[in-house]
């Protein structure tokens, strides 16, 4: 077996959960450009750009090729990472200017999401892992990426689609809080982190549906506008302290080596330093810059660890798909 061969054996293990790892770079993509290291910001959307056409091309290709196992793995909530990691690359692009490519991201999104979330919504059960909180995710990515292109567009009925989106997001919070294990809060090997990683996007697109707003749009009334900006802080502080709780529980009890469900610890990282940064942006709160630069690199520094973990990972899958 040629070398070619072995990593193509090794990459048709891979589930669509490995979206994870794109929805990561990206979101640190974003939180380096608001913190304006332009240049680390540009080359960790490439990485992500990079990894999302993998992601993509794999999945349409089980779908033609391997229609039974794409059926089976569309039930699960790992299959929302190809709808939210799309948003966040669509978000990036977005703020760079690239409006048309994000809104094409935006459609394609739009698409997938009903379909997925329905096929995972019949699979739900009680005692579920973290990553049923992309239900959440998702949905509120398409939020985030509305609310963006609303503002830079002015278009005012995509900024109340996105609203519509965000509060239906936190409805489905609390549907899969309530099936999820709270044992995995210890017990978890990554992905129990998505809890929080859904309360701090959700918190970004609170905080992009109050900056869509402007003179030319006129979206939202003192009435809305307090309510926006009340529950949007109010998600923040959940974010943070859900932070917090996950942290100790990883000091409490370590999980050492690597997993891919790390790459679900990162993008939560990374949501909840742009959530902090966004937000003080949006409600004109500067005495948060600092505290979200400083969860910034944290998330970087996660990143670079998970990513020395999955390149160490990928070599030994190679190897061990070589001949013998």
């Amino acid at each position: 077996m040629s070398a070619p061969t072995s990593l193509r054996a090794w990459w048709a293990q891979r589930s669509p959960a490995a979206g994870a790892a794109v929805m990561a770079t990206g979101i640190v993509s974003v939180g380096l450009h608001l913190t304006g290291y332009e240049v680390l910001s540009r080359v960790a959307l490439g990485l992500a750009c990079v990894a999302w056409a993998v992601l993509t091309a794999g999945f349409g290709v089980r779908l033609v090729r391997e229609p039974a196992r794409w059926r089976t793995e569309a039930g699960t909530p790992g299959t929302l990472t190809v709808v939210a990691a799309t948003t966040v690359l669509g978000t990036q692009f977005s703020a760079l200017g690239r409006q048309t490519l994000a809104a094409a991201l935006l459609a394609l999104a739009a698409v997938l999401w009903p379909l997925l979330l329905v096929q995972v919504a019949r699979h739900w059960r009680r005692h579920m892992p973290g990553e049923v909180f992309l239900c959440c995710v998702a949905t509120q990515g398409l939020a985030v990426l509305g609310a963006t292109l609303a503002g830079a567009e002015a278009t005012a009925w995509l900024a109340h689609a996105a609203l519509a989106l965000f509060w239906l997001g936190l409805v489905l919070y609390g549907c899969v809080l309530a099936l999820f294990d709270l044992r995995q809060v210890t017990d978890g090997l990554g992905d129990q982190w998505v809890a929080g990683g859904a309360l701090a996007i959700s918190a970004f697109a609170g905080s992009k549906l109050v900056a869509a707003d402007s003179a030319r749009l006129y979206l939202w009334n003192d009435d809305d506008r307090g309510v926006l900006r009340a529950v949007t802080v109010g998600l923040l502080v959940l974010d943070l302290a859900c932070y917090v709780v996950l942290l100790v529980a990883e000091a409490v009890r370590p999980r050492r080596g690597y997993d891919a469900r790390r790459w679900a610890t990162v993008f939560p990282l990374g949501m909840t330093a742009v959530a902090v940064l966004s937000v003080a942006a949006a409600l004109d709160a500067p005495r948060l810059k600092g505290p979200g630069q400083v969860l910034l690199w944290i998330a970087v520094a996660a990143w670079l660890a998970v990513a020395a973990g999955a390149v160490a990972a990928a070599r030994a899958g190679i190897r061990s798909t070589a001949p013998r």
